[in-house]
C-alpha cells in the first residue's frame, strides 16, 4: 500500500450512523421487546414539558487541528489565579512523576478487581492505600473508597446508625464544612434517620452541648471536625468516653494532609475517621475529581461499605492480594448490601497512594511545616493592614484561619480578583478565611496583602 493511499470502507446501508453499532434492524428488536413502538415510548414517562423539542446547536465536524486550536481558545479563556483559599480544597503541591505514574494506561483503564488472579497490580495500589490511610488515622481498617468527603461523612453517620442499632439520631457540629452537613442532612431526609446540628461555641464544637445531648438515649454518634470550618484545630478531649459510656460513637472528619503532624482521630479515641483525601497531592481541577475515606475500628469493620482488599498467600506460598469483604450490592443481597457505591473510585486512591510513598513522613512534615508558617506570617500581615479583627483570637491554626473583615467580604473579594488572587470565603456575619499552603511564596503573600492595603475603609 502506498504510504498515503486514502481506503475507503463501503458503508452499511442499515446503519444510520458509522460509528454506532446498532442497525435499525437492531433498534426495532429491541424495542419490540420493550413493547413499545418508537424511541420516543422509552420517554413516555417524562412530563412534556422537559422534553427538549429544539434544534441542538452543535458544531460542524472539525479535523484534529482545529478541535486542538478550538480547546487552546478555550482554555486561554480561563483565568489563573493565586490560591488562598481552603474550606476543603486545597492547593498543595504534586510531584511531576505523579501524574505520570497515575496515567499510564494500566491504571487509566483497570475497573473492579473482581477476579484476583489477573488483578494483582490493582488490588496490591489499594492495599497500600489502605495502610497509609490507617496508619495516618490511627484506625485498624481503611475501605477504598469513596467519591468526596462530605459522601464519607453520610456513610459514616450510616455506620453509626448501623454499629449502635436501636438508636435513631446522628448530632452534627455545626463548625463541620458547610458542604459536609449540607450533603449529610440528604441523606438523612432519604434515608429516613434523624440528625441534630449543634451550634459552635466560640468557633469550635459545644463539647457540653454534645454531651448533653446523650441523656435522651437515642444518639447513635456524632461527627466533628479534627480542623474546623474556621480552620481552627479543635480539642476533643474527653468526647469520646463521653460518647461511649453511652453507648455512642464519635467519629472525626478530618484533613489526612494535616494529620501527618497532629493528634489522630484513633489518639483522640475515635470509631471512625473521615473525610476529603484531595489534600493528599490531588490538583485543584474546577470542581474535582476529589476522594472521600472512610476508616474505622475493626470492631466495625462488616458495617463498612464498600470493598476492602487483604493479604494473603497463594498455592506456592507467595504473598498475593484478595478482596477480602464486600458490602457492595454487586456481591451480596441488595437489602444486606452497606452502599450502593459501585464505580471504581479507587483510581484517585492510586493517586493519593504515589503521593504518600514519594513524600513519605518527613515529605509530609515539611508540607505542614511550610504551610504553617505561611499562614501564620499572612495572618499577621493581614491585622496589620488595619482592614480585619481577630474572630477567634488565640485559636490554634495550621494553614487556615478566620478574620473579621471590615471591608464588606464581597468587596474585598472581588478586587483580590481583580488582583489574580483567589480568597477571602466569606461565612457571613462579616468573617473570612484565608488558606495558605506551601504553593504560596512569601512574594505572593505580601503581593496579596499589599492589594488589601490599598483598599480604602
Amino acid at each position: 500500500m502506498l504510504p498515503h493511499t486514502l481506503i475507503f470502507l463501503p458503508r452499511r446501508p442499515e446503519m444510520a450512523f458509522a460509528y454506532f453499532p446498532h442497525t435499525d434492524e437492531d433498534v426495532k428488536k429491541m424495542l419490540g421487546k420493550a413493547g413499545l413502538s418508537s424511541m420516543d415510548g422509552l420517554y413516555a414517562d417524562v412530563p412534556e414539558k422537559f422534553l427538549f423539542k429544539g434544534e441542538f446547536d452543535l458544531p460542524d465536524a472539525m479535523s484534529e487541528t482545529e478541535v486542538r486550536r478550538e480547546f487552546e481558545r478555550l482554555a486561554s479563556m480561563n483565568t489563573r489565579l493565586k490560591v488562598f483559599a481552603g474550606a476543603g480544597a486545597y492547593d498543595h503541591y504534586s510531584p511531576a512523576v505523579v501524574p505520570y505514574i497515575f496515567s499510564r494506561s494500566e491504571y487509566l483503564t483497570a475497573y473492579t478487581p473482581y477476579q484476583a488472579e489477573v488483578s494483582q497490580g490493582t488490588l496490591r495500589y489499594i492495599f497500600e492505600y489502605q495502610t497509609m490511610m490507617s496508619e495516618l488515622t490511627g484506625m485498624d481498617c481503611s475501605n477504598a473508597s469513596m467519591y468526596d468527603g462530605p459522601t464519607s461523612a453520610a456513610e459514616a453517620s450510616m455506620m453509626m446508625l448501623a454499629c449502635t442499632k436501636r438508636k435513631s439520631k446522628v448530632l452534627l457540629s455545626e463548625t463541620l464544612l458547610p458542604q459536609v452537613i449540607e450533603v449529610v442532612e440528604t441523606y438523612a431526609k432519604y434515608h429516613g434517620f434523624a440528625l441534630t446540628v449543634i451550634p459552635h461555641v466560640g468557633g469550635v464544637s459545644d463539647k457540653e452541648g454534645i454531651i448533653g445531648r446523650l441523656a435522651a438515649g437515642d444518639v447513635a454518634g456524632v461527627i466533628v471536625p479534627g480542623i474546623n470550618r474556621f480552620g481552627i484545630i479543635e480539642d476533643l478531649s474527653g468526647l469520646a468516653e463521653a460518647m461511649h459510656s453511652s453507648k455512642a460513637l464519635l467519629t472525626v472528619y478530618s484533613d489526612p494532609s494535616a494529620l501527618a503532624v497532629l493528634k489522630s482521630p484513633g489518639e483522640w479515641g475515635a470509631d471512625i475517621a473521615c473525610g476529603e483525601a484531595q489534600s493528599l497531592g490531588i490538583p485543584l481541577s474546577f470542581g474535582g475529581p476529589y476522594l472521600g475515606f472512610l476508616t474505622c475500628r475493626q470492631e466495625f469493620v462488616r458495617k463498612l461499605p464498600g470493598r476492602i482488599v487483604g493479604e494473603t498467600t497463594d498455592t506456592a506460598g507467595r504473598r498475593s492480594y484478595v478482596l477480602t469483604l464486600q458490602a457492595r450490592e454487586q456481591h451480596i443481597r441488595r437489602e444486606k448490601a452497606t452502599s450502593n457505591i459501585c464505580s471504581n473510585q479507587s483510581l484517585m486512591a492510586l493517586y493519593v497512594t504515589v503521593y504518600l510513598s514519594l513524600m513519605g513522613p518527613e515529605g509530609m512534615k515539611d508540607v505542614n511545616s511550610l504551610s504553617y508558617g505561611g499562614a501564620h506570617y499572612l495572618h499577621r500581615r493581614l491585622l496589620e493592614t488595619g482592614r480585619f479583627e481577630e474572630a477567634f483570637d488565640g485559636k490554634p491554626f495550621l494553614k487556615e484561619f478566620a478574620l473579621r473583615s471590615l471591608i464588606p467580604a464581597d468587596r474585598l473579594q472581588e478586587e483580590l480578583l481583580k488582583a489574580g488572587f483567589f480568597g477571602a470565603l466569606p461565612l457571613g456575619d462579616g468573617i473570612v478565611t484565608f488558606c495558605v499552603t506551601e504553593n504560596r511564596t512569601k512574594e505572593e503573600i505580601d503581593a496579596l496583602t499589599d492589594v488589601i492595603a490599598s483598599i480604602g475603609l
